[in-house]
């Protein structure tokens, strides 16, 4: 006899010891049980000394409902009016000794249909995913949480699995079912706190939730944290989504990809994009774009353009679009706004078709309070700390994840790796660093916690940035993160072997503030503060940088990058391209956020498309094409891009010249120089 099956008869005996079976039916019925396995499905018992089995079904809406086994077909007992019915069965010795197949035939709602028992399958997780899951080194634990479609026993249906250690029950509800938690009643994995159920004949794009009776007995109902797919927001619903393999055709791309390492001494020019406002559709009420429209039209633009690689804000699904995607619910799903997930799979693979890397903004920082989303999952804190003093960033009204926690490891991590492989993502943005390392950041005396050594330092994410970096290189090699990490937190671009976080390149934050702090004043008064455009090369090769100009510099009264230049318009125009013009020259990769290539006017607006009329005006032509030549020549100039990180890629011919506001420089490769 299967061990799952000695478990179940062993949990029906605690049953009968410590409460009547009416109890049990009663807690089945009302949907409270916290073992539903040990009452629901086939249990065998004992009939006038012969071997029996009883076999209990939950189906609220069913008017009938019969047992088919073999060649039997038997009418089963309501035992209960929500719907719980029972059959007993006597055994002959040949069915004694089988593990019996059967199915119920289902009376509803006029129609009638043969449905197989989830509650006669065993545990599908193992223990040892189980462990690792518990461990916090599950690396792939997407692939054994969430919603997925499998066959036991010949029957086809949907596995879900889903944390939530402190429930008192967890049960599937979705269109399947008519959302009624007491269908389909969920295994609890004790210690792990993981539960799951085996589901037959569930069709793809069929909606669920998980609902949670929590210690204290209220009812939530929570999306899926490793669901594939969603609802369009504001539905809030995971949807079951299987799709099929998608046929990846940038077998080329990946192949070079692990070539490339880190991409040191490569030309890296980043778009970074907004996919609801990079361009709209105004005849169809102003829609966005789907993934697969943009990969016909902003993939060729990108290759037009001269960029090597594409920065897409958080393609993860979230539920606001003013959060601009920073507000993550789905952390293994792209946002169903602009298409499935093959859709986006699809253009990512017309991105390496064309030789554009892809780059996903990762937000690994915090998390909204949705109800539907991760906070307080199973009616405590879960993914977060019940601190608020560890567990709130009260600045942008969202938790913080709790990064000493095993569980929590496993599920950011898994997704960081799903995104890099499932979705042949390049590299990871990781978004607010600084927020992660440090306890106190954006909180007043009195609202954070020292860590154990009295520090503000946040001990347990350093851990958890370290581990991050250490698996995505060493798992998937040859692609990259980036910290936006905006203070002086010494080798965040510095190998973890050596006591760094690990990151592959940091956002060079000071530079990008002194050169816009610089270019806003007027040309007569920039001689005193030259030091603004010189400063930079004191650290310069102190961290892998990238120089961005992002879309923080667009938005909340910072004025558009054309609109900060002070001056008439021709004189904005040519101060943005001497701008321009240094940022390639400077050591460091590139970033510009879309619309400065062309000098848009207004700031950014995530609910409005970029003024792409400007580009009929010669000037704004004008400035498109610069870009476009740095671009091209950066690429072409191997001193502009292959020794970035060493003294030895740059010398200054002049730096001191401030009466004329001048500084000349040349870049070089190892061994040449080019002025």
């Amino acid at each position: 006899m299967a061990l799952w099956v000695l478990q179940d008869i062993m949990r029906m005996m605690s049953v009968s010891a410590h409460s009547t079976v009416d109890d049990a039916l009663d807690a089945i019925a009302g949907g409270t049980h916290a073992d539903p396995f040990a009452v629901l499905g086939a249990h065998p018992v004992t009939v006038d000394g012969r071997p029996a089995l009883v076999v209990r079904t939950m189906r609220p809406a069913a008017s009938d409902v019969q047992l088919v086994m073999h060649d039997r077909v038997i009418g089963m007992e309501r035992r209960r009016p929500e719907g719980l019915f029972e059959a007993q069965v006597p055994l002959d010795r040949s069915e004694q000794s089988e593990r019996l197949a059967y199915w119920f035939r289902v009376h509803e709602g006029g129609a009638t249909r043969d449905v197989a028992d989830p509650y006669r399958f065993g545990p599908v997780l193992s223990e040892f995913d189980l462990h690792l899951f518990g461990e916090g080194t599950h690396y792939r634990a997407w692939e054994r949480l969430g919603s997925h479609r499998m066959t036991i026993d010949g029957v086809s249906g949907v596995h879900f699995a889903v944390w939530a250690p402190n429930a008192q029950r967890v049960s599937v509800i979705g269109d399947f079912n008519r959302w009624d938690h007491r269908a389909h009643p969920m295994r609890n994995r004790i210690p792990s706190g993981v539960w799951e159920i085996f589901i037959p004949d569930l069709p793809d794009g069929a909606c669920y939730k998980y609902e949670v009776r929590t210690p204290a007995g209220h009812l939530l109902q929570k999306a899926d944290p490793y669901a594939t797919a969603f609802e369009v927001p504001p539905n809030s619903a995971s949807v079951i989504w299987t799709g099929g393999g998608y046929q990846w055709r940038d077998g080329d791309w990946m192949r070079d990809r692990e070539a490339y390492g880190t991409w040191h001494d490569r030309p890296m020019s980043i778009y970074e994009v907004h996919l609801g406002s990079w361009r709209r559709v105004p005849e169809e009420g102003n829609r966005p774009l789907t993934y697969r429209e943009l990969a016909a039209t902003l993939v060729p633009y990108l290759r037009e353009m001269g960029y090597t690689h594409v920065e897409l804000m958080p393609v993860l699904e979230h539920p606001f679009a003013g959060s601009w995607g920073y507000q993550v619910i789905g952390f293994f799903a792209p946002t169903s706004r602009f298409g499935t997930p093959n859709d986006f799979r699809y253009f990512v693979d017309e991105c390496h078709r064309h030789e554009i890397g892809v780059i996903l903004d990762w937000v690994p920082g915090h998390f909204p309070k949705d109800r539907h989303g991760l906070a307080e999952f199973d009616g405590t804190s879960l993914y977060e700390h019940a601190d608020p003093r560890q567990g709130e960033h009260r600045e942008w009204g969202t938790l913080v994840f709790n990064y000493g926690r095993n569980e929590v490891r496993s599920f950011l991590l898994s997704s960081a790796i799903c995104w890099l492989e499932e979705f042949h993502i390049d590299g990871l943005r990781v978004d607010a660093v600084a927020s992660m390392l440090y306890l106190d950041y954006s909180r007043r005396e009195g609202e954070w916690i020292p860590n154990r050594f009295g520090g503000r330092e946040h001990l347990e994410a350093v851990a958890f940035l370290q581990q991050l970096n250490t698996v995505t290189h060493g798992r998937v090699p040859g692609t990259i993160t980036i910290a936006e990490e905006s203070t002086a937190w010494p080798a965040v671009s510095r190998p973890v072997y050596l006591g760094g976080l690990g990151f592959s390149y940091k956002w060079n934050m000071g530079w990008m503030h002194d050169m816009l702090e610089y270019v806003r004043g007027a040309p007569v008064h920039r001689r005193w503060h030259h030091n603004k455009i010189t400063f930079s090369m004191l650290y310069a090769f102190t961290e892998n940088f990238i120089l961005p100009f992002s879309h923080d510099e667009v938005v909340h009264g910072k004025r558009a990058m054309l609109d900060k230049m002070p001056g008439d318009v021709w004189q904005k125009h040519a101060t943005l391209r001497a701008l321009y013009g240094y940022m390639f020259g400077h050591p460091g990769k590139k970033l510009m956020f879309m619309g400065a290539e062309f000098g848009q006017w207004r700031e950014w607006n995530y609910d409005e498309s970029l003024d792409w009329h400007l580009v009929d005006d010669p000037m704004h032509a004008g400035l498109r094409r610069w870009v476009q030549d740095l671009n091209h020549a950066y690429q072409r100039e191997r001193s502009l891009h292959e020794v970035d990180f060493e003294g030895a890629g740059f010398s200054w011919i002049d730096c001191n010249d401030n009466e004329n506001s001048v500084g000349s420089a040349y870049p070089r490769t190892v061994g040449t120089a080019s002025s």
